[in-house]
Order: structure tokens, then C-alpha cells, then sequence
């Protein structure tokens, strides 16, 4: 029977207890993080993790993100280097993901790494997300709760329509407090590796374990966020604009907006906050596609820090038809 919206749990009831036992049996559920909002599964149930890929309509050869609640546990399921262990050390709980060689023993769904030999782990920092891994006691599967390619979740109203017929319900964390997917770090024997921007500035990283290299932009995809056709909107984006044109609205960053943007525009941070824009962006972004414009202007935003990331989503979201 089709319902419209997923039930809303209550974490300050028993919200979280009926997320892990739906969990427990099998079901899928939707979770906050400070990223974005999950769509969660037992990461060691075949059966759960297909469901993940059937709802999100998300292409087999796109690992996705194993959570658990603290690093020892990300350690029983991988084999780690030094420079893993001490990044581990520094950012987790936090929005790092890490990719490391899959231990033989690990009893994670080989369909959650999509036929590789490597895991994608991250101890995420939200409280509920927390209080729901350590009361699970296995690790969760839980890409972002959008249809493949689309623009992710970081409200609670951003999924409960989502998958109304597919979930036992969304867990209500509040907004997502910082608003872009994790920072994917991957290995080269010991030598980091950056494989998606995200919400560690990469001058955070490096400050830590020295300069990172970055990873082939076509090389195949071997960690979330890879795919360079993604976060996409409908509506059509025009990047580093300096005005607008007709029919389109505009996304801002700054003080300075042009004097004919449309009134429905909206503005990443006007006081060109990068951890700010960050946090707005996939919001706005939601917003403005969804007021039907037939194109989003898009400022410029500084490629330092969190403005990385932001920028790596816009290109991503972007047909080579619309730069």
C-alpha cells in the first residue's frame, strides 16, 4: 500500500531503539550524520545492502560508506596503515571516510564494496548516529538518502517522501550540521591518497600526514563519490556567474549579489563563511531546484578549505553541456 511520507522517529523517545531493531530485521532506515542524512542497512545483511542499491537506484559498482561506532571497531574490518591509524586518531568521530584493505574475516556484505578488495569506513560524530551504532553493535551501510546522482539529503524533509515505501522510518537528527559528505581518503601502500573533497578541508589533512596526492579523475570509481556525473539537480547550472539571465535564479556567496537577482535567490553565506556555505549548500541548492527555474546561476566560491568541496559537488553536478 503506498503512504506518502516514512514515519518520523523521535531520538529523545524511542526513536533510536526502533531504528535498530528494524535494522536488526532487515529493513532499511534513514539516519542523521553531521554530513548528510543516511540510508542505513546492516552492512553484514546481503539482502539489506541490495535493498540500499534497489532504492537509491545506485549503479553495483559504487561502494558505499560502513559505519561504525568507534575506530576499534573499524579496525576488526580492515587492515590499516600508519597514516590511516593517525588520521583515525585526529578526525574520527568526524566526517573522514577511510578506504583500506578488507580483512579476510570481516563479515561486511562484499556487495557494500562493490566487488573490491578495500572498505570504506567512517566513525561518524552525530550523537544519534552514535547512541544508533553502539546500540546496533554491526556495521551500517548508509550512502546518502537521495536517488543516485541526485542532490543529498540534509534535512529531515529532504527524505521522509523520499522512500516512503521503502524505509521503516527516518530518524530525526535535526539539520545536518555540516552539510557536505565526508572527505574519502584512500592509500597507495602508506601514501594518502584524496578521493572525494569533503567535509575535512584537505589543508587539515595535510597539516597532519603532509602533502596528499590526488587521485586520477579517470581512473574507475573505488570510493563513494567518484562518479562524475552526481548531486545533480534539474534545473540547469551555469558556474562562476556574475549575473543572471532569463529564467534563472541565483545561488550567492559574498556580500556582493548582482542587483537583478530574482527575489527566490538565496545566498551560501554573505559573509563568505566557507564552513557556512558548506553547510547551506546542498539546502539551497534543494530549494532553488524545486521553485522550477529553468537554470540556478551559480557565484564563484574560493577554492580553499570547505570551498573544495563545494566546488567538487558543482562540477560533478554539471553536464558538459552546461559549463
Amino acid at each position: 500500500m503506498h503512504q506518502d511520507f516514512a514515519p518520523i522517529l523521535d531520538p529523545k523517545g524511542d526513536g533510536v531503539d526502533i531504528a535498530v531493531e528494524a535494522l536488526r530485521s532487515g529493513k532499511l532506515v534513514c539516519i542523521p550524520t553531521e554530513t548528510v542524512y543516511g540510508l542505513a542497512a546492516d552492512a553484514t545483511n546481503d539482502k539489506a545492502v541490495a535493498s540500499i542499491f534497489d532504492a537509491k537506484e545506485r549503479p553495483a559498482f559504487n561502494p558505499l560508506i560502513i559505519h561504525v561506532a568507534d575506530e576499534s571497531k573499524a579496525w576488526d574490518h580492515a587492515v590499516s596503515c600508519e597514516p590511516a591509524r593517525t588520521l583515525a586518531d585526529k578526525f574520527w568521530p568526524g566526517p573522514l571516510t577511510l578506504v583500506l584493505p578488507r580483512r579476510k574475516e570481516s563479515n561486511v556484505s562484499l556487495l557494500a564494496s562493490a566487488g573490491l578488495d578495500t572498505l570504506a569506513l567512517r566513525v561518524p560524530a552525530h550523537p544519534v548516529a552514535h547512541r544508533l551504532l553502539a546500540a546496533a553493535d554491526f556495521p551500517i551501510a548508509a550512502p546518502s538518502a537521495n536517488r543516485s546522482g541526485t542532490i543529498s539529503p540534509t534535512r529531515v524533509s529532504h527524505v521522509a517522501g523520499n522512500f516512503a515505501d521503502s524505509i521503516a522510518g527516518v530518524v530525526d537528527g535535526g539539520p545536518c550540521q555540516i552539510g557536505l559528505e565526508s572527505t574519502v581518503v584512500g592509500f597507495d601502500g602508506d601514501v594518502p591518497v584524496l578521493l572525494r573533497p569533503g567535509g575535512i578541508a584537505t589543508e587539515q589533512l595535510e597539516a597532519i600526514v603532509g602533502v596528499l596526492l590526488s587521485a586520477d579523475p579517470d581512473s574507475k570509481v573505488v570510493a563513494p563519490g567518484m562518479m562524475k556525473r552526481h548531486y545533480a539537480p534539474n534545473s540547469t547550472l551555469r558556474l562562476d556567474a556574475t549575473d543572471v539571465r532569463p529564467g534563472e535564479v541565483m545561488l550567492g556567496f559574498g556580500q556582493q549579489m548582482p542587483p537583478d537577482a530574482p527575489r527566490h535567490s538565496l545566498n551560501l553565506s554573505k559573509t563568505g563563511d566557507l564552513d557556512e556555505c558548506a553547510a547551506n549548500f546542498f539546502a539551497m541548492l534543494r530549494e532553488l531546484d524545486d521553485i522550477g527555474a529553468t537554470g540556478i546561476a551559480v557565484m564563484s566560491i574560493p577554492e580553499t578549505g570547505l570551498g573544495k568541496a563545494v566546488n567538487d559537488r558543482l562540477r560533478r553536478a554539471v553536464t558538459p553541456d552546461q559549463v
